[in-house]
């Protein structure tokens, strides 16, 4: 009951943030990809179960809240959050460069798939592409790596366990 209740918080503030904090900067060109984010974080203290189960509720409500194709998000995220739980189990989790690149790559497949649904033909592509799927990846994963650092400092413990590999598990 308690891990349901923390999903549907979770996802009601993300898009809540989504809708109101960082709809500014997203009116200025600055894509900051908070479901990526937020779906690769959950992914990598919850395992790939969790983490698919995350990002399939939170792309859903992310598609019903938009007007737009159902299922955009919703797929994408799904995905999103096995891989990033499915490699949760052999990745040092509290290590900056590991979110990073997680967040970064996450962002990118994220961007990537929502912007072949929002291009407006051929002409607008080089723009979208590059303000979408390269600028906004590198922005989100910079600032989200800033947040768990922040989060982590502030807390004063580890935000998630690393791996421990027992005798004779298979890497």
């Amino acid at each position: 009951m308690r891990a349901a209740v923390a999903l549907l918080v979770g996802i009601v503030v993300v898009l809540l943030l989504r809708s109101t904090a960082l709809a500014a900067f997203a009116s200025h060109g600055i894509v900051l990809d908070v479901l990526a984010f937020a779906t690769v974080v959950w992914a990598l203290r919850h395992g790939e179960a969790w983490g698919a189960s995350f990002g399939f509720a939170l792309g859903l409500a992310a598609d019903l809240d938009a007007a737009h194709w159902l299922g955009r998000h919703a797929l994408a995220l799904t995905l999103v959050g096995y891989v990033a739980g499915r490699l949760a189990s052999t990745l040092v989790r509290e290590s900056t460069r590991t979110q990073l690149v997680l967040v970064l790559a996450a962002t990118a497949v994220h961007q990537a798939w929502t912007a072949a649904f929002d291009a407006g033909g051929f002409p607008a592509w080089p723009t979208l592409l590059l303000a979408r799927v390269v600028v906004g990846p590198i922005v989100t994963a910079l600032s989200g790596a800033l947040v768990l650092a922040a989060v982590r400092r502030a807390s004063g413990r580890p935000l998630f366990a690393n791996v421990s590999i027992q005798p004779g598990q298979p890497l």
